[in-house]
């Protein structure tokens, strides 16, 4: 699960998927475990939920050049591009409404398109964060 957006600029509406989670990781008592990860250049922690093994991905890169860190990631953890869960602000969507998109274009997101070029596909799903426009 890769919260995208802009490292370091905390509280703006373009890193919520960074927000989502921290947050994420609180609920799976694992906010104490995330560690930089020089591999794949994010910060990186490691949770069980409902059986399932989830690696939660903070790319420590501008929102444009994500990608390379959920690349990166991808390969040090074995995963397909099926595998991966993509959460990042939508202009599109009024604030706070949230929707699940399973693959398809990147709708002029960069932090989309940059995991869609870095992986060579568009089968990720995302989960839409809505921050309305200005």
């Amino acid at each position: 699960v890769a919260g995208l957006g802009n490292y370091g600029l905390w509280g703006t509406r373009h890193s919520v998927g960074m927000e989502v989670l921290d947050r994420l990781a609180r609920q799976l008592a694992v906010a104490e475990g995330w560690r930089m990860d020089k591999r794949c250049c994010a910060d990186v922690a490691l949770a069980t939920a409902h059986g399932l093994e989830l690696v939660l991905l903070k790319p420590r890169r501008f929102m444009n050049l994500n990608g390379l860190s959920v690349a990166s990631a991808a390969e040090i953890y074995n995963l397909g591009p099926e595998d991966i869960y993509l959460v990042h602000d939508d202009l599109d969507k009024a604030l706070g409404k949230v929707a699940i998109k399973l693959g398809g274009s990147a709708r002029g997101h960069n932090g989309v398109q940059s995991c869609i070029s870095a992986l060579h596909s568009n089968e990720m799903t995302r989960l839409r964060i809505g921050i309305g426009r200005p």
